[in-house]
């Protein structure tokens, strides 16, 4: 008996922020952001930030993206899903940070990579 071929769940860099947005919006998360990393770091191609209206939501968008991911690619790794406050969650190509809002306008992580957080626009000048 020949041992049967595993099919691969390697999927697209592409397809899975595609998937991954689409379920943050599905599930009403707010102010969603991708970044892409393309020549900015080596660890993932596509960042993700959103925002939950509570901590609550905050796990529950984290377990609908990690069931997500699992059903096209590997199961992704997901750190902070006890406290609710930020949940990191690590799909290889795509990387997830998701927030409660007052939590996201603390750290402003897309400040960071040169985007204006969504609670705080551009500053404009005038000179």
């Amino acid at each position: 008996m020949t041992p049967r071929k595993r099919k691969s769940k390697k999927t697209s860099p592409e397809h899975l922020l595609a998937t991954i947005v689409g379920v943050l919006d599905e599930n009403k998360a707010e102010n969603i952001v991708s970044i892409d990393l393309e020549g900015k770091s080596p660890l993932s191609d596509y960042m993700v930030v959103a925002s939950g209206r509570s901590a609550r939501q905050v796990q529950a968008l984290a377990d609908y993206i990690g069931r997500a991911v699992k059903d096209i690619s590997k199961a992704p790794k997901v750190e902070g899903l006890t406290q609710g406050d930020w949940v990191l969650i690590d799909a290889g190509d795509v990387i997830v940070h998701l927030f409660r809002p007052e939590v996201r306008e603390f750290y402003k992580v897309e400040a960071m990579w040169g985007l204006s957080t969504p609670e705080a626009p551009p500053a404009v000048s005038y000179a």
